[in-house]
Order: structure tokens, then C-alpha cells, then sequence
């Protein structure tokens, strides 16, 4: 590890301080990709090479986390160390490969973006794999009821992710770039359901992992994606009115 454990810490402190930033400041200024991407942003490349160099970094740094650790094979850890390269390779390899339509992602967004992902892996991966106390993460750890919940959260989340995924694809035919209301699934409660369900998923493996850096990782997801959906939810109020009904932006019922 290149950080002694007070810099760890020191690291993660500071991280959540830039999250309440940048809460308060998504409110104010609308990250220009996706549905809200103009010229403004500068430079753009193809979107699905985008997204692949956005978020491969975070499945590659906690891969090398995992390999070079000395519990590399402790089951616990390389459990909820696979749910997080799970995630990742999906979002990596996969979902760029599934997306429709000649998008283009701002080189400013992607480098933010991967610059996060190797902050976030490497706290996420440097708590399983070297901070976390040696008699911690055992393999009792996996029976716990904060892991099984979690787990339990953690794959809920990710299905209504893929699931929302799914349905924004199929909105558009190939070449299409018109935008639409998406029905069905949790889209039928949120304007925003491929969000409610990464800040579900994150929030799973905050439980299950019970740590610091697993708190941290849900509070920055939601301080990114609340903003984004409200964003979201007002540009569809413009665009489609009346149609968006009694949906909430990001939480089914709430907000």
C-alpha cells in the first residue's frame, strides 16, 4: 500500500468533505453528459470508448488491491471484493457494448469520473484488503446478518439497475437519438430508476462490508445521482408535462 493507515483515513475524510461539495454544487451546475451534454464541456470522444475508460480503472485498481495482498484468499474479503468487480466489469466490459444512439462523452467527465473510480477502488480496496483489522473479516463474516442483508440490498439494486438499463434501451431503434419517458419497472414510481437502483446497490454493500469506506462510497453515489435526478426529472416536466405524473424523482414515494 502506498498510504500509511492515518493517510488512509486522512484520505477518507477529506473525500467526504468533497461530497458534500459536490452535492450542493450538482444542484447548481448540470454535469454535461448523457441527456445534458453541449459543447460547453469541451473535447468529446465515442461513448462507449468513454465509459470504458471511465470505469475500468476502478475494476483494474481493485484487482491489483486484491492480487497483491496478503489475503488475497481470505474468503470474506474476496467475496465482497468480487460483488465490487462484479459491478465494475459489468459497467467496464458489458454495459458500454449493449448502448444505442452516437452519444459522446466530454474528456473532462471521463477523466473526473476515472480519477474518482481509482480513489473510491482504492479506499473500498484498501479496507478488505490491508486496513481492516485481521480478525475482522473472517469467514463468520458471511453469515452475519449486516453481510446477508446487504447482500440481499446489493443484488436488489443491481437487478433494478440492469433492469432500468434494459428499458432505456429499448426506448430508441439504432440511430435514433430523440429522448423519451421510460415506463415500467421502478420507472413507473421514479423518473430516475437506473439511479434509485446503483444508490440501492451501493448502499447493500456499504451494510455488508459495515465499514467506513463502504459508508462512504453509498453517501457519494447518492451526493452525485440525487442532483442528476432531479435534473432529470425537471427536464422531463419540460418536455413531456402532465405525462410524468405522480413519479418522484430518484426515491419511490419520497423524493
Amino acid at each position: 500500500m502506498f498510504l500509511s493507515e492515518k493517510e488512509y483515513f486522512g484520505v477518507m475524510a477529506v473525500m467526504a468533505l468533497i461530497a458534500v461539495v459536490v452535492f450542493f454544487a450538482l444542484y447548481k451546475v448540470r454535469a454535461g453528459y448523457g441527456i445534458f451534454r453541449n459543447q460547453r464541456w469541451g473535447p468529446s470522444v465515442n461513448n462507449r470508448l468513454g465509459w470504458i475508460l471511465m470505469e475500468a480503472p476502478a475494476f483494474v485498481t481493485m484487482g491489483l488491491l486484491w492480487i497483491c495482498s496478503a489475503r488475497r484468499s481470505e474468503w470474506a474479503p474476496m467475496v465482497m471484493g468480487l460483488l465490487f468487480e462484479l459491478h465494475y466489469f459489468q459497467r467496464s466490459f458489458i454495459f458500454p457494448l449493449l448502448m444505442r444512439g452516437r452519444s459522446r462523452m466530454p474528456i473532462t467527465i471521463l477523466l473526473m469520473g476515472a480519477f474518482f473510480n481509482v480513489i473510491n477502488a482504492y479506499l473500498q480496496g484498501g479496507w478488505l484488503f490491508y486496513f481492516a483489522p485481521a480478525d475482522l473479516y473472517t469467514p463468520a463474516w458471511l453469515y452475519s446478518p449486516q453481510f446477508l442483508v446487504g447482500v440481499v440490498v446489493f443484488g436488489i439494486g443491481m437487478y433494478i439497475n440492469l433492469q432500468s438499463d434494459a428499458i432505456i434501451r429499448s426506448l430508441r431503434a439504432p440511430g435514433d437519438t430523440r429522448h423519451y419517458l421510460p415506463h415500467g419497472g421502478m420507472y413507473d414510481y421514479v423518473t430516475s430508476a437506473n439511479y434509485f437502483g446503483e444508490i440501492l446497490q451501493w448502499g447493500g454493500f456499504a451494510l455488508l462490508t459495515f465499514s467506513w469506506a463502504g459508508l462512504l462510497f453509498f453517501v457519494w453515489t447518492a451526493a452525485n445521482l440525487v442532483p442528476r435526478a432531479d435534473a432529470i426529472y425537471r427536464r422531463y416536466r419540460e418536455e413531456f408535462g402532465e405525462a410524468v405524473g405522480r413519479r418522484k424523482r430518484v426515491f419511490p414515494f419520497l423524493y
